[in-house]
């Protein structure tokens, strides 16, 4: 049975993801502080951040819908500063690689969260 946001699989998946990404950047340069490291991080924070926040909304069907959408959303942008990061030389291809599997899952089960949401 789902209480709290914290039930719902796609929420700690994204969770800790957001928690790799924020050690992986970690070894960023310096240089990178302000725009890249930045940028990947609020993106990936967002996206268990919106999962949360209509969860919070959750007995308005559209706004709960409307928050995974902004979800889904970061998550792509997540991917592309991921994309970004790789192509710099700053994440190693192992680290993207299975950081973008795990977004990929995240987005798999936010569309069928989103799809099959009803509210009760």
């Amino acid at each position: 049975m789902i209480r709290t946001v914290y039930d719902l699989d796609v929420f700690r998946l994204s969770y800790q993801s957001a928690m790799d990404v924020f050690n992986c950047v970690k070894t960023f340069p310096g240089e990178e502080k302000y725009s890249l490291t930045s940028q990947l991080v609020r993106a990936s924070r967002s996206v268990a951040a919106n999962i949360a926040e209509g969860w919070g909304r959750r007995s308005y069907e559209n706004e709960f819908k409307k928050h995974l959408i902004y979800s889904i959303g970061s998550l792509e942008e997540t991917k592309a500063w991921l994309l970004f990061a790789k192509d710099r030389n700053y994440l190693a291809e192992e680290d993207f690689r299975a950081l973008s599997l795990r977004y990929e899952e995240i987005g798999a089960k936010l569309y069928k969260l989103y799809s099959n949401w009803k509210k009760v």
